[in-house]
């Protein structure tokens, strides 16, 4: 069943334009993240609404999305695709919101933008229209669309559905939870949320403010992976992942089109650098990385910071160069 723009009622078709596109921003020109909404898990306990099945659920998310890109990673390092299906929307982004179309399809209703499937979900959904969206095609409904969560659910939720190898890969491991944990909340504050704080400043003041903590959150992280070749504990853990999905970004969008110009990881962290290549030549992760769909998304999308649409040429640091 498609859900069209013509069935929502008047009331939440009015609502639409206040979401889709807006950056949330304060009296002070500084940026807020809205919090998501679904947040149900997958469990094999008894009663479970959400029961882990081979071929049950499916992701949708965009290439250009360093939220959504990291589900797409868990899901290849676990070995889950033939367990869960995915769609990706289009790079562009417009006051709609994500859409599918020039190729982008979405395989399950033949929707035209992710917003429909959140009112299939819930005909009075109020909210913004984000992926990714983690859907169970029986039940037809949003499981969860907080992309830190889906990456835990997708870590343990299949481990018997998948081969041995794959479900002993564990990257929120028991003995490392509470520090990765620590890591992932100011690499989220200052970083991976960091870098939009800057990008959609709109006051001097809010800028300033927020340049500082990035650039020092990166110092650290290039002092930890000084002396490591991950994050927590030595070992590659979700922390990593949740990190390296900005900073692959860091050099070809943010450092200019975010204004975030005060170093790049290419010139002044080679140990970023280093384990960004590490990541990028693990089994699974480059086929993941769409650097045209990334570019795109943020230049042309983003007509606010960059009215012309113009695409700049470089793609950032070259990952697959051998590691020394």
């Amino acid at each position: 069943m498609t859900v069209s723009a013509a069935t929502l009622t008047p009331t939440v078709a009015a609502k639409e334009s206040k979401y889709a596109l807006s950056m949330p921003v304060d009296k002070k020109g500084f940026y807020v993240r809205p919090e998501t909404t679904f947040r149900n898990t997958i469990s094999s306990e008894p009663g479970a609404r959400f029961a882990p099945e081979k071929g049950r659920y499916h992701l949708y998310i965009s290439y250009g999305c360093p939220w959504a890109h990291r589900t797409l990673i868990l899901r290849a390092l676990k070995g889950l695709e033939g367990i869960i299906t995915v769609d990706a929307v289009h790079w562009f982004l417009d006051e709609r919101g994500w859409q599918f179309t020039d190729g982008y399809k979405d395989s399950l209703y033949d929707t035209k933008f992710i917003k429909e499937l959140y009112y299939k979900a819930n005909p009075d959904y109020v909210g913004r229209f984000t992926v990714p969206v983690l859907w169970d095609k029986k039940t037809e409904t949003i499981v969860n669309n907080e992309s830190a969560e889906i990456i835990r659910i997708l870590n343990a939720a299949f481990n018997g559905l998948i081969t041995p190898e794959n479900a002993s890969r564990d990257f929120y491991p028991e003995p490392l939870r509470a520090e990765i944990d620590q890591v992932n909340q100011w690499v989220y504050d200052t970083i991976n949320n960091g870098v939009y704080k800057v990008g959609f400043s709109t006051s001097q003041e809010a800028y300033n403010q927020h340049i500082p903590p990035l650039f020092d959150a990166l110092d650290k992280v290039e002092s930890t992976l000084a002396k490591d070749d991950y994050l927590v504990g030595n070992t590659l853990t979700e922390a990593d992942v949740r990190a390296w999905t900005s900073i692959i970004r860091f050099d070809p969008v943010y450092h200019t089109h975010f204004k975030c110009n005060v170093k790049s990881i290419e010139k002044d962290y080679p140990n970023i650098l280093r384990w960004a290549r590490r990541i990028y030549q693990l089994p699974g992760v480059a086929a993941t990385v769409d650097m045209d769909f990334i570019k795109k998304g943020y230049y042309k999308s983003d007509v606010k910071n960059n009215p012309n649409g113009v695409v700049p040429a470089g793609d950032g640091p070259n990952l697959v160069q051998p590691i020394v």
